[in-house]
């Protein structure tokens, strides 16, 4: 009994895992982060993988989404990123880890 509970658990905890990392580029269609970035290539912003890639074992979480609530400029040249307060904050850490994890 114990072993199946702990199964269910661990489960659960892997589809809710797996839930939040493909809710990510659906979060980033809801909010248009596609009207400024590609997945693979720069559309106005940088490429999201171009992103992971620079930041790649660096702890840039909380200063990144820092950046995408108030904006700023200068990580990828001189065309800044508009703020996007409206993004609630759980939904942007999502989206800064999916952007990571590219």
């Amino acid at each position: 009994m114990k072993t199946s509970l702990l199964t269910a658990l661990l489960l659960s905890g892997g589809l809710l895992l797996a839930s939040a990392a493909n809710a990510s580029p659906e979060l980033a269609k809801k909010y248009n982060c596609f009207a400024c970035h590609g997945m693979d290539k720069k559309v106005v912003g940088p490429a999201f993988k171009d992103i992971g890639s620079k930041y790649k074992g660096q702890n840039m979480q909380a200063k990144l989404e820092e950046k995408v609530k108030k904006g700023g400029a200068g990580s990828f040249g001189p065309i800044p990123m508009s703020p996007n307060p409206q993004v609630p904050d759980a939904d942007i850490k999502l989206l800064v880890k999916w952007v990571l994890a590219q």
